[in-house]
């Protein structure tokens, strides 16, 4: 397992690490928000991005009354440690006009979530790696497994092949042939 030294003061790293974040909204055109956030990963400091998967509509976790949400996965190489590429997906969510609120599984115009970093295993306020819930979701398993291999470990959970033989999928449609990375 990768140790993170998890300072503020220590915003990168010598080698770049395997990361894969996971990307939805269900509000403000859903799809183009998702799209323009791809875009914008690319552009991430001493990052690369190497994939995105295609849309996938789905059904919203939380509160009924909700739109569908639109969600895709990401893999980027980087240098940035973990809180310094949380801040900047929390800068890429509040440019799109993310407010956080508290309010949990509720309606979002942006969500970015850091799914797997490198083999870290991080637990600390305002950032877990990996969310102990995304064995379970298939609007999270099923973009990852669109630019991950079926065999990425996620740490603590499993295997990610294993971990959607074994996800319910109703509910996650893809959208087309789509490709935001394009």
């Amino acid at each position: 397992m990768t140790r993170i030294d998890p300072s503020p003061g220590r915003s990168t790293l010598g080698a770049p690490v395997a990361v894969w974040i996971g990307l939805g909204s269900n509000l403000q055109e859903p799809e183009r928000q998702v799209s323009a956030a791809i875009g914008e990963l690319a552009t991430l400091p001493e990052s690369r991005l190497l994939a995105a998967s295609r849309l996938y509509r789905t059904a919203p976790v939380g509160p009924p009354g909700q739109p569908d949400y639109i969600n895709a996965a990401a893999r980027l190489e980087t240098r940035l440690a973990p809180q310094a590429l949380l801040a900047e997906l929390h800068r890429i969510e509040l440019a799109h006009g993310r407010r956080r609120d508290g309010t949990r599984w509720g309606p979002r115009i942006l969500d970015l979530d850091i799914l797997v970093y490198g083999d870290a295993r991080i637990d600390e306020p305002g950032l877990t790696i990996p969310h102990q819930e995304m064995a379970r979701r298939a609007f999270v398993l099923v973009p990852l497994a669109d630019v991950a291999p079926p065999e990425l470990a996620i740490p603590g959970l499993g295997i990610l092949a294993e971990l959607l033989e074994r996800c319910e999928r109703d509910g996650v449609e893809p959208l087309g042939d789509s490709d935001p990375a394009e």
